[in-house]
């Protein structure tokens, strides 16, 4: 009897989460949610379950690495296993920083939230996946992470740090079975619960003369859907446009 594959979604909100959540669990997978309010994630795992979409919401802080075992085990003691996870938590407090202004204290906070978090989850789930000899481990950043830019610092010196190391987790696990890879967004993710922060973050790109698209949620899903069957890339950057 197959059992039914699970992915972990990390930073769900209405926004990328709940995309990435509703493309996986079309294909069959269940979910599982996971980000600080559980009220939001409750709501979450309704709309998905009358979607005919098994979900269960995990609240967690996912700016404190050390608690990263005890969600692991927590999604494994519902589910049974873990197949994909997909790494996404910006939430409304990130904001760009201009470099020269840049304290120790803000990059700590950064770092853990996009760095070590990711780095602690990754290493609990891939042995588990090495064994199956199937899976994913996916993260979402921002284009600044690929491309630096005057006055947009903060979030884009960790999340570079993160897409390096997953750069590096691709090719070590090239004969595995198992697939690790980047999905670098260069614009704003339309119905998101950061709409106050993305329209901040509108304000401080376009006072560099760049203009930012808007994009629907549902495109980047289907990005992550392609990267996690073909396998054929490490990032993805979307709009492609934005790596040329």
């Amino acid at each position: 009897m197959s059992v039914s594959p699970v992915i972990a979604v990390l930073g769900a909100g209405s926004g990328l989460g709940a995309s990435v959540a509703r493309r996986f669990g079309k294909e069959g997978f269940r979910v599982a949610l996971v980000a600080r309010r559980k009220e939001r994630l409750d709501t979450l795992v309704a709309a998905l379950a009358d979607e005919g979409v098994e979900a269960a919401a995990f609240p967690a802080d996912l700016s404190d690495p050390t608690g990263v075992p005890a969600l692991v085990d927590a999604i494994r003691d519902r589910f049974g296993r873990i197949d994909v996870v997909e790494y996404g938590p910006i939430g409304a407090d990130a904001a760009f920083t201009p470099a020269a202004l840049l304290d120790a204290a803000t990059m700590e906070s950064y770092t853990r939230l996009l760095l070590l978090t990711p780095v602690e989850l990754f290493r609990a789930v891939l042995p588990e996946l090495t064994e199956r000899g199937a899976g994913a481990l996916l993260m979402t950043t921002g284009f600044t992470a690929v491309q630096p830019m005057a006055q947009l610092s903060g979030p884009g010196p960790a999340m570079a740090a993160a897409r390096n190391y997953v750069y590096s987790l691709n090719a070590e696990l090239a004969d595995t079975g198992v697939h690790a890879g980047t999905l670098s967004i260069a614009a704003l993710i339309s119905g998101s619960e950061q709409a106050e922060a993305a329209v901040k973050a509108q304000e401080d790109v376009r006072a560099t003369g760049m203009e930012v698209p808007v994009i629907h949620p549902d495109e980047l899903a289907e990005h992550y859907w392609d990267m996690y069957t073909r396998r054929d890339r490490v990032e993805q950057v979307h709009p492609a446009a934005a790596a040329v």
